[in-house]
């Protein structure tokens, strides 16, 4: 049986169905030929990110100011592990460890 691709427009638009029309979880998952799993893995989804909705544009801007100083921290570890990878190697090399 091949998958289906449901776009996040119509994914959203099934979970419309069943909160606002009240019609069950497994009728929505005939009608759609939806395993109930995935449904619930949508709507869990919808649930968790929903608070972003919400969120005021200070609150975004101090949660995206937060991930580019972690993305920023990141860069920086990796450069200095890329620099000391380098010397480690230059200094086998050096001592004829390689």
């Amino acid at each position: 049986m091949k998958r289906k691709r449901y776009s996040p427009e119509k994914k959203v638009s099934i979970l419309r169905e069943h909160l606002e029309k009240n019609i069950s979880v497994a009728d929505i998952c005939e009608k759609y030929q939806l395993h109930p799993n995935q449904f619930y893995q949508w709507r869990k989804q919808l649930f968790e990110n929903a608070v972003e909705i919400f969120n005021t544009k200070k609150e975004r801007q101090q949660a995206d100011s937060i991930t580019n100083e972690l993305k920023n921290t990141i860069q920086e570890r990796n450069e200095v592990i890329a620099e000391l990878l380098q010397e480690n190697l230059q200094l086998k090399k050096h001592t004829g460890e390689i």
